[in-house]
């Protein structure tokens, strides 16, 4: 891979000789993420390689040169985030995928929630994050298309039909669907959403949220959804009074959206969208849990897959509040 790269870096950097450095990082549960240097005159220049090596495209998912392709557009609608240097070609002999720029920053949220480092940029996070989702959510349509399209309803379809599908027997689970279904909202204008807008996916610098990452879930739909999915409780790390990512209130995000020019927030639409959000996390831990005994023995795949019953929790709360 390594001789590969540098010739593509020579090949699409002006002034490249070379690569140095080259070290997968961790992450990424459907891409591979490398981090290396470009040698160039004025020196090292750091960048991450994202690609999807010989793999078939996965239905319903945009590959990475449509990834490539809105981070550009996002880029210039102002949204924070990585310059695009290059998206591979056959010639590359790379696989599929992308270089872009490497942007300081922190994406674990324990030191995010809890280190002295954050505690600045920590309490302006939740209405940030409301005005960066408005400025993704004002991107023309026409300037992204191709792109998948969802309903509401298509949402909820797909969602039964895969919990079906993997033979599940979680009352809370069918309880939560049938909420859903009973408290379904017409479909809103649709916009450009980023599709999973959380933890993880933001990088955060002491002062700002300095990138929005790994947009392999970008597609056209209900903005509220991306409101709703930073709430879902298993993004707080325990912080259960700050609904924003563990670092702030649904009233701040809302202001901050707003101010920015996204469309008014319907609170009860976005409820109805953390709720989808939770429950789509919980089959997903589900699904990692029947991998596990399936044969699948990933400390990634236990430990996420035993977070289903604490999202069974989640859905209660959200379904039959107390008080």
């Amino acid at each position: 891979m390594e001789p590969a790269l540098a010739s593509c870096a020579v090949r699409c950097l002006p002034g490249a000789t070379g690569i140095a450095n080259l070290r997968r990082l961790s992450g990424g549960a459907s891409q591979e993420t490398w981090a290396f240097e470009a040698l160039m005159p004025a020196g090292p220049l750091p960048l991450i390689l994202r690609r999807m090596p010989n793999v078939p495209p996965r239905a319903n998912v945009p590959g990475p040169e449509t990834e490539a392709r809105v981070i550009v557009r996002a880029a210039a609608a102002g949204v924070p985030a990585p310059e695009i240097h290059h998206v591979l070609e056959p010639v590359d002999g790379l696989g599929r995928g992308y270089i872009m720029g490497f942007v300081a920053g922190e994406t674990i949220a324990r030191k995010i929630l809890r280190d002295a480092a954050f505690d600045r940029v920590r309490p302006r996070l939740a209405r940030r994050c409301g005005e960066v989702l408005a400025l993704i959510h004002a991107i023309d349509l026409d300037e992204v298309r191709p792109l998948r399209a969802t309903t509401v309803g298509e949402s909820l379809a797909t969602s039964y039909e895969a919990y079906q599908a993997q033979g599940m027997a979680r009352p809370v689970f069918e309880l939560a669907f049938r909420w859903l279904k009973d408290n379904a909202p017409a479909d809103a204008t649709p916009r450009l959403i980023h599709g999973d807008f959380r933890h993880g996916n933001l990088i955060i610098s002491p002062d700002d949220l300095a990138a929005v990452i790994d947009w392999e879930g970008v597609r056209i739909g209900d903005p509220m959804e991306d409101l709703g999915w930073i709430c879902v409780n298993s993004w707080r790390f325990g912080n259960l009074d700050n609904p924003v990512g563990g670092f702030g209130a649904r009233e701040e995000m809302f202001a901050g959206y707003e101010a920015a020019g996204g469309p008014a927030v319907d609170p009860a639409r976005v409820h109805f969208w953390e709720t989808f959000g939770t429950l789509r996390w919980g089959m997903i831990c589900a699904g990692m849990a029947r991998e596990f005994q399936a044969g699948d023995r990933s400390v990634e795949r236990a430990t996420i897959g035993r977070r289903a019953s604490e999202t069974e929790i989640d859905l209660l709360r959200l379904l039959l509040p107390r008080g």
